[in-house]
């Protein structure tokens, strides 16, 4: 005969259900204990849900994001800063070589990432490396020209510096505030072909220059405020930016674009490292690799909040089969004339700290510039 199974009572229910409900607060602290923090200083966009959510869910990792602006703003940051503040820190390649020698950055193993896969002028990019160890890898660049309202001028009209002294844009004038940019499309107006190694008596020259232009800038902006006088029409022409700004704009019906005018343009670019003093490296070069993974690299492409080229060729495929509109718009299409030509006929200088006058000595004169 079966014995008959007794029905707990209603104290024992409580016991057991009471138990449950105390044990679950420590299941979930132990689920959240589980989750990386990763802290990443970057420009506004990168560690947003379009670009990070997927690695974040993924790999049970939780982006905490510092955005600046401008890598002299950056460094700031970072001296301020105790060592293992940012896991991960994006800088433009020019700054590079300033975070390795103050130390703010490790060493990386090349094996590690798919340099096979960039294109060759991207595979051992300036300042990245010193004596053959590998500090940053590049993610994305590019290029800096005119910025125009294509309501207001013609893309002829825009295919030259000459354009900021038009009397149509006196007032109408935004400049980006940042120097580098800046000075160095005044250097290559001027003529010099390498804008950022000059000498004394050509630095001058360009500080002349670009106080002849003060009348004209209506206005010095930040990332947010290019955004919107760009928008609202408030400035007709900017200095100092390119696609990176008018191409979301563009995409999103604004008048605006960029083009590359025929005294050449300026190429920035973007590089991650990893920070110094970090708790979470493994993590941090997982993300490097993702980011520079196809996948990744097509994603970063086209990120909402500014799209850029990117180094990686199996990156470019990866656009092209999903978003074949973006990689046209933006020259990334291979076996047609594309942003590399530019790049070969020696159309793009790369953007670079100054050569032969100190990084304070171009910053006091944009200060002094803004004042005049």
């Amino acid at each position: 005969m079966t014995p008959k199974l007794k029905s707990p009572t209603r104290r024992q229910l409580l016991q057991m259900t009471g138990g449950a409900a105390l044990a679950m607060p420590f299941l979930s602290i132990r689920a959240a204990a589980q989750t990386v923090n990763l802290s990443m200083l970057a420009w506004y966009g990168h560690a947003e849900p379009d670009i990070v959510g997927e690695f974040e869910e993924a790999n049970n990792v939780k982006f905490t994001p510092k955005y600046y602006t401008g890598g002299d703003n950056m460094l700031g940051l970072i001296a301020q800063s105790p060592p293992g503040t940012y896991d991960v820190i994006l800088s433009d390649a020019e700054y590079v070589q300033q975070l390795n020698a103050a130390g703010y950055v490790q060493e990386l193993d090349p094996a590690d990432y798919p340099f096979d896969d960039f294109f060759p002028e991207f595979q051992k990019f300036p300042g990245h490396w010193k004596d053959d160890k590998l500090f940053s890898v590049i993610t994305r660049f590019g290029f800096l020209g005119v910025a125009y309202n294509t309501d207001a001028f013609t893309e002829k009209e825009a295919s030259s510096y000459g354009l900021y002294w038009d009397d149509r844009v006196t007032g109408k004038l935004g400049q980006f505030d940042w120097h580098l940019p800046n000075l160095g499309q005044i250097s290559l107006y001027n003529g010099n072909p390498s804008p950022y190694d000059i000498d004394e008596a050509t630095w001058e020259k360009v500080k002349e220059t670009a106080m002849s232009l003060r009348p004209q800038a209506g206005g010095f902006f930040d990332y947010g405020g290019t955004f919107s006088s760009l928008n609202n029409g408030q400035m007709l022409v900017f200095s100092g930016i390119g696609d990176w700004i008018t191409g979301t704009l563009e995409k999103n019906g604004s008048p605006v674009r960029t083009v590359i005018p025929e005294q050449g343009g300026l190429q920035f670019t973007e590089s991650f490292s990893i920070g110094t003093g970090t708790k979470n490296y493994d993590m941090a070069r997982k993300w490097i690799q993702w980011i520079t993974s196809p996948e990744g690299q097509a994603k970063s492409a086209n990120m909402a909040a500014y799209p850029c080229l990117i180094p990686s060729q199996a990156g470019w495929k990866v656009l092209n089969d999903t978003n074949p509109a973006e990689a046209r718009r933006q020259m990334m299409v291979p076996g047609e004339r594309n942003v590399m030509d530019l790049i070969r006929e020696g159309r793009i200088q790369y953007r670079q700290l100054p050569v032969q006058q100190s990084l304070e000595d171009w910053n006091d004169f944009w200060s002094d510039y803004k004042g005049a």
